[in-house]
């Protein structure tokens, strides 16, 4: 086996012990505490769950991870779309950013009521939740971005009789999609927090709906099982998101 290959093995299968370290440390110390199940479960008693009532999870999960990407990818595209104008404009980020400030600043939970007065309940409110959480930290981690533009090479195409529209496609933006897609690591979590948040208040399916009822019915090891299934759609997520920024931003990793 050679060494790239053994490096690529080892890399694959470092998260996996690690999350598997976890799972023994937990129930170790829920076994050596004498955790009762109302408070935390064991794993030993989570993970049978996903398999025992799989067909109660996951019509909730698909649910959940349909309107999570659906917000997902309307908040990114509005937030790249702001970021880049607000980067690439003194006088439009002078006059839209405390704004966007101000908005930001209202919990997400206070407009789920608004959505649902608007919308009824469902899934609406959730992707539009799942929208607007990611929208302010991919704006302001683009716009950062693109006002941090290399000046000499965009003073070069200038002096080559480019336009400072083209000089922003051929410097600025190509420039920010390193920090774009670190921020969409970030945005993949917001994102789940908004649809749950939303499903928790204004839904009848999904993994925030789910979760809710079982807490209500003291039924602690679906909570858990709810958690653990975020936490490997979250997980998925972020890989293809590696996968993706590998593949067409990889020139930018510096990592040995």
């Amino acid at each position: 086996m050679s060494a790239a290959t053994r490096r690529r093995l080892r890399e694959a299968l470092s998260p996996l012990l690690f999350v598997l370290a976890l799972l023994l440390a937990w129930e170790a110390a829920t076994r050596t505490l004498g955790i009762s199940k109302f408070v935390v479960p064991k794993p030993s008693e989570i993970l049978p769950i996903l398999t025992d009532r799989g067909a109660e999870i996951w019509p909730h999960a698909l649910q959940t991870l349909a309107t999570t990407l659906s917000g997902f990818a309307v908040g990114v595209t509005l937030g790249f779309v702001l970021g880049v104008a607000l980067g690439a404009s003194r006088r439009f980020y002078g006059m839209v950013f405390p704004t966007l400030i101000g908005v930001n600043s209202i919990p997400k939970v206070a407009i789920v009521p608004l959505l649902v007065l608007w919308s009824g309940i469902g899934t609406v409110p959730a992707v539009i939740t799942s929208a607007v959480i990611v929208v302010f930290p991919i704006a302001v981690i683009v716009s950062a971005s693109i006002a941090a533009m290399d000046a000499e090479l965009a003073d070069v195409l200038r002096s080559l009789g480019a336009s400072r529209l083209l000089a922003l496609a051929k410097v600025g933006i190509p420039q920010a999609m390193p920090a774009f897609f670190g921020a969409l690591k970030v945005a993949i979590t917001l994102s789940f927090i908004g649809s749950i948040l939303a499903e928790s208040v204004a839904a009848n399916r999904g993994l925030g709906y789910m979760m809710n009822r079982a807490a209500s019915d003291f039924d602690v090891e679906m909570v858990f099982g709810g958690l653990l299934t975020l936490a490997a759609m979250g997980i998925a997520l972020y890989l293809a998101s590696l996968l993706l920024e590998r593949r067409l931003v990889g020139w930018a990793d510096r990592r040995g």
